[in-house]
């Protein structure tokens, strides 16, 4: 099983991807994480990643399709896989879906966690409150408010993508946790799945 997780920072993306993990024996792979693996072992693209990072850019949509396509094909993602962080764009929405096709695969599905901003927004303040000012620096609602935006700015436009292909499933990720883990196993295994 191949799928997507998409939503923004607070969706609760991770937690649920950890529960796929341990329930269903998929691979969460976060294009960070695989980013540092590969430059770790020195391999051929580790290194030229390595080289356009050292140089201040940020490594090519193609990069990280071969890093994707070299990652997937590991056997701790011979169960299926849950992608991360990826894809944040059209361009790379349609390279991913290219490089998938070429190896005989697709995307199996691609599930939305919807969130209501301002309850994430005040979910932080009560954080910060109740801590009495002690959190993570990245913890407050300035760096959360700017990261909505990135998401809203960089991320969103790949919805209708998806959307326009029925792909697209959406979970209300504002409900309890376990809740959201069992909207999204009943996405998973129903038999309408629409395949791309």
């Amino acid at each position: 099983m191949k799928l997507i997780l998409l939503g923004p920072p607070g969706a609760g993306k991770g937690t649920q991807a950890r529960r796929l993990e341990e329930g269903r024996g998929l691979r969460q792979l976060s294009t960070g994480d695989m980013l540092r693996g590969e430059i770790a072992s020195g391999s051929s693209l580790g290194r030229q990643a390595k080289a356009v990072m050292d140089a201040g850019h940020l490594v090519s949509d193609d990069i990280m399709i071969a890093l994707i396509a070299h990652r997937i094909d590991q056997p701790d993602c011979a169960r299926g896989f849950i992608l991360d962080g990826f894809p944040r764009t059209v361009a790379q929405a349609e390279g991913l879906d290219g490089m998938l096709a070429a190896k005989g695969m697709h995307l199996d599905h691609v599930i939305e966690l919807t969130v209501d901003e301002a309850i994430l927004l005040d979910r932080i303040r009560t954080r910060v409150a109740e801590s009495g000012g002690s959190v993570r620096a990245d913890d407050n609602e300035e760096v959360l408010k700017n990261r909505l935006e990135v998401y809203r700015r960089q991320t969103a436009p790949i919805i209708p993508y998806y959307r326009d292909r029925g792909m697209l499933k959406t979970v209300d990720g504002m409900q309890p946790i376990d809740a959201v883990s069992t909207d999204i196993e009943a996405i998973l295994d129903s038999e309408l799945t629409q395949v791309g």
